[in-house]
């Protein structure tokens, strides 16, 4: 591409940064980095009632831990007022742009009229100017609105990226509203506005979007102003197949870090929702950059599936560096509420229990054993912790109070005890994890004895 590339992200901070828009941030990064080109954050305020500060910093943290640095911003709509307020003027000066009056109850009956004909409902265009056409009084005590003068008559047709040829007649779209009587934007202003000012180039986002298209290509040619290049991508779907949304069924971005996923295997996850290369499930950053074209986006909505995120993070999980998930799992512990300092875990505690996870979360599980009491089951006590096994449980303690405390000697000791007391391996080493891990089932018991303090283990083996 010979121009420069320019994409941007532009999510409402009233609410959290929900998965599907984090996929487009995604992709949109992904298209600026692939060409060399820059990347846009802008925050839509305009929805000043619903609208939070708690919101705006949620959107950045969820960027920044997934890695979608951005080259300008953040852009704030509230901000640039003047602006859009500015553009307007020209507007009304050109005649592509016009005051209109009607009071919401007007609105509202002209609706009902239209219904009670079996019309389409719209805006009449009442106060729209034409050509020996008599306006209404302007009536006292209204502030009015500012309404687009969109095209009556003719075709507005885009090749959408994702898409493809799209066309809508302009008698299918009315005179939205651009200004409200407070002065503050209208979505479809705001957004055309902005895009112009930003030299954006490409513009990725929901399907949902695809309606509001026209009303803004009209906008960017009324302005006078380059158009960009649109791209809709499906929607993603929830389980029971219905959208996922902030208002219904969607986990914030930040829910998923607080749940234990890495974020490297969160943007592979997002980024095969909707595109494919190949085959290729698993890849990194810079291969999502290398490959992200633009092309090979999906048409077909995408089916969000818990169970492969969770395999990928299993995959990631597996080959991540064992000092950095020391700290992520003692953020986890202390989630949950489990006393830990930043030097007890340690990568060794990692390197042993990682390819039995999940998420960090399930590492810290694994790992509150070595800080928290354990409380085994009182079936799993009965089960594995006989009477005829008590007396090897005590000779083994003596051992251990003894030996050199690294898993060698630790084996060495158990193999002496299981010897002594004529026993095999299972019959000793289950109650040893039940006792001293609260559990039956652990990787080699002489490993996960060996990460422990030596006095936690004996006292547990002697809690009989």
């Amino acid at each position: 591409m010979t121009q420069k590339i320019r994409t941007r992200i532009a999510p409402s901070p009233t609410g959290f940064l929900h998965l599907g828009t984090a996929r487009t941030a995604l992709f949109s990064w992904a298209f600026a980095r692939h060409f060399g080109g820059e990347f846009v954050l802008r925050i839509e305020d305009t929805d000043v009632a619903r609208s939070t500060q708690e919101s705006v910093e949620q959107i950045l943290q969820a960027m920044h831990w997934l890695g979608l640095d951005y080259d300008e911003g953040p852009f704030y709509q509230m901000q640039r007022l003047e602006r859009y307020q500015a553009v307007v003027e020209q507007m009304l000066a050109a005649g592509t742009a016009y005051r209109c009056y009607c009071t919401p109850e007007e609105l509202d009956a002209m609706r009902e009229a239209q219904k009670a004909r079996g019309e389409k409902t719209g805006y009449d265009g009442r106060w729209r100017p034409e050509p020996g056409k008599v306006l209404p009084l302007v009536p006292e005590g209204v502030k009015p609105v500012v309404r687009f003068r969109n095209p009556a008559e003719g075709d507005v047709t885009w090749d959408d990226l994702v898409k493809g040829p799209i066309t809508i007649n302009n008698r299918e779209i009315d005179d939205l509203i651009i200004l409200r009587p407070d002065g503050v934007p209208t979505y479809n202003f705001a957004v055309v506005v902005d895009d112009w000012d930003m030299a954006i180039t490409h513009v990725f986002r929901g399907d949902e979007h695809v309606n509001n298209t026209p009303w803004q290509i009209n906008i960017f040619r009324a302005l006078g102003a380059p158009l960009p290049q649109f791209g809709h991508v499906p929607v993603i779907l929830g389980d029971d197949g219905l959208k996922l949304s902030k208002r219904r069924g969607a986990v914030s971005v930040t829910a998923y870090e607080e749940m234990g996923y890495l974020p490297e295997a969160m943007l592979n996850y997002l980024a095969r929702l909707g595109w494919s290369h190949g085959d290729d499930e698993l890849f990194s950053r810079e291969q999502l950059v290398s490959w992200f074209d633009g092309e090979h986006l999906s048409k077909s909505p995408a089916q969000w599936d818990a169970a492969k995120l969770a395999w990928v993070n299993a995959q990631y999980l597996k080959q991540a560096d064992d000092g950095r998930l020391a700290t992520l799992a003692t953020e986890q512990l202390r989630r949950k509420d489990v006393a830990v300092s930043d030097a007890q875990v340690t990568p060794a505690h990692c390197a042993l229990f990682k390819d039995r996870c999940t998420t960090t979360a399930d590492l810290a599980d694994w790992l509150a054993m070595y800080f928290a009491p354990v409380a085994p089951s009182a079936e799993e006590r009965a089960q594995h912790v006989t009477e005829a096994v008590k007396p090897a449980l005590v000779a083994l303690a003596g051992r251990l109070a003894t030996v050199d405390w690294e898993k060698a000697a630790i084996n060495q000791a158990i193999k002496d005890t299981i010897a002594e007391h004529g026993l095999k391996m299972p019959q000793l080493a289950i109650p040893v994890r039940v006792l001293v891990c609260g559990r039956a089932q652990t990787p080699s018991v002489d490993a996960v004895l060996s990460l422990f303090d030596r006095k936690i283990v004996i006292d547990r083996l002697q809690a009989l």
